[in-house]
């Protein structure tokens, strides 16, 4: 893998029906399923706002799989907020070349993807085998370690194909111009024309992931305890003072 990478050219003409549904109408109701979902769980289910925690019922597993799956999801987020929502341009100017960060990217992306896999198959398996966890697994869970599952492997497989059995994909001049058009409201789905279809198919299953993200447990990824900084302490008394003098004794005791 030498050499700078080209940047694909966008397709010529209109874009068909098929394009404009897909890479204009489902991100912008995912954005609004993204946002009216959330409020209305925060608002009619304050309680089930929570990561639903099994560790009582298990874990040696978890202590393996949570770590590494967390560390590699957290690479893996931030190597997309860089690709998507920075433009070539700036990274250049900071002296930054386009091989250089190429190279970088497709190492601690595939590093990192392979970490997320592994602890994510070691959180599936714990869920599965463990028969309490497995008890209090719901059918939304299943659902999401479904849609999970597939766009990590779509994302990594895509890396793979492209960068290191192929000869390279720089999705920084299709992908990431169409992700920030659609928050520029001036969405061109004529980038995503001819971007590889496992690139294409990993963006839908992130779409679907995070349309169906308010009402799952991932929830949690948006919740900071902040109240504890200004939370006041919890003082605990013993219910009978004397009884932490001396030992208890049999029947009746003198009233002084």
């Amino acid at each position: 893998m030498t050499g700078h990478i080209a940047a694909p050219a966008a397709s010529a003409g209109e874009p068909g029906v098929l394009d404009i549904l897909l890479w204009v109408a489902l991100p912008y109701a995912t954005i609004a399923v993204f946002v009216l979902g959330h409020y209305w769980r925060y608002r009619y289910d304050k309680f089930g706002w929570t990561t639903r925690s099994s560790q009582l019922y298990e874990s040696r597993l978890l202590r393996v799989g949570s770590p590494l799956f967390h560390f590699g999801i957290l690479v893996v987020l931030l190597g997309h907020i860089g690709g998507l929502l920075i433009p070539s341009s700036w990274t250049e100017a900071a002296g930054i070349s386009e091989d250089a960060y190429h190279v970088t990217a497709v190492v601690l992306g595939t590093i990192a993807g392979f970490c997320t896999l592994a602890g994510l198959a070691i959180l599936i398996y714990r869920r599965r085998t463990v028969g309490p966890v497995f008890s209090a697994t719901t059918r939304n869970d299943k659902l999401m370690y479904a849609v999970l599952t597939l766009a990590i492997v779509l994302g990594l497989a895509a890396t793979v194909a492209a960068n290191v059995i192929g000869d390279g994909y720089d999705y920084r001049h299709t992908i990431s111009p169409w992700f920030r058009s659609v928050f520029y409201l001036r969405p061109d789905p004529d980038l995503m024309a001819d971007v590889p279809i496992l690139f294409q198919l990993h963006a839908l299953s992130a779409l679907l992931l995070f349309m169906i993200w308010p009402f799952t447990r991932l929830v949690h990824m948006l919740t900071a305890p902040v109240g504890y900084i200004t939370r006041p302490y919890i003082v605990y008394r013993s219910r009978d003072e004397i009884r932490g003098t001396h030992a208890p004794q049999r029947g009746w005791e003198r009233t002084p």
